[in-house]
């Protein structure tokens, strides 16, 4: 096993997080290239390969600063993603490759001079798992919803990092159903949802206002407390697992009948 540091040569891989076999993920667009491209000297990267030199996990990390949650001195876990589909690369989970991941950033982000590590997991059992991280040593924090907010302290003045919540509620508007997807372009997921809810809602016209907010402005970001997601007259959309095209045309035709 060896990690290390994305190189040019892989990183039309990142942008697609590992999964180039994928025609479901050129859906989402470039948005995480145009992303990584605003935070490239922010943004760190680390690659896992294994013993035959195939790439099966990555990691992202950012200063908290530019993260959806607050703190200071530290650097906040994006995602943390080890291929575990059957299809494309295969299977390299069980093999120890997270756990390699997430002490080479941590010592990274120690050198950096950083006073902990923070991240964010999901309660539920499917991806970047709170439990896995609180077998990491990493310590629950707050939650929201199924998002866990934890945090790893490296120092004894580290102070724990606080969720950004949301501070405004998108508008409507009278006589059309009003789309308002919020996008930070970081994750492919998130985007995947975007591009799907915006042709969607193309599908009906007038009938249907789509506004467009980029979060990737941290100005904008702070505004709204709202990193991606998608509101339907002001009812914010389940994302996870992310909705099909059809799905959320659907949700959007129910609207509209009701105008």
């Amino acid at each position: 096993m060896k990690v290390m540091d994305l190189t040019d040569d892989y990183k039309q891989l990142y942008f697609v997080c590992l999964e180039d076999w994928s025609d479901e993920i050129k859906e989402a667009g470039n948005h995480k290239e145009v992303w990584y491209d605003k935070m490239k000297d922010k943004v760190r990267v680390k690659l896992a390969l294994d013993d035959d030199g195939e790439v099966g996990g990555m990691i992202q990390y950012i200063p908290i600063e530019h993260s959806f949650a607050e703190g200071e001195d530290m650097y906040f876990i994006n995602c943390i993603w080890v291929h575990g589909h059957k299809k494309g690369r295969g299977n390299f989970q069980k093999k120890g490759l997270g756990k390699a991941l997430l002490q080479a950033a941590e010592t990274d982000v120690k050198a950096r001079g950083a006073k902990g590590m923070v991240a964010w997991g999901v309660s539920l059992p499917f991806w970047m798992k709170a439990s896995w991280f609180k077998k990491q040593g990493y310590t629950k924090v707050a939650k929201q919803t199924t998002r866990v907010l934890l945090w790893k302290a490296f120092s004894d003045d580290a102070s724990p990092p606080k969720w950004i919540r949301q501070k405004k509620k998108p508008e409507t508007s009278p006589g059309k159903v009003t789309i308002t997807a919020f996008l930070n372009g970081w994750c492919p997921a998130q985007n995947l949802i975007f591009e799907r809810a915006r042709g969607a809602a193309s599908e009906f016209g007038d009938k249907v206002l789509f506004r467009e907010i980029d979060t990737s402005n941290r100005e904008v970001f702070l505004e709204w407390g709202i990193s991606d997601g998608i509101f339907i007259d002001g009812k914010e959309m389940s994302t996870g697992p992310p909705p099909s095209y059809e799905k959320i045309a659907k949700l959007i035709a129910r609207r509209v009948k009701e105008l």
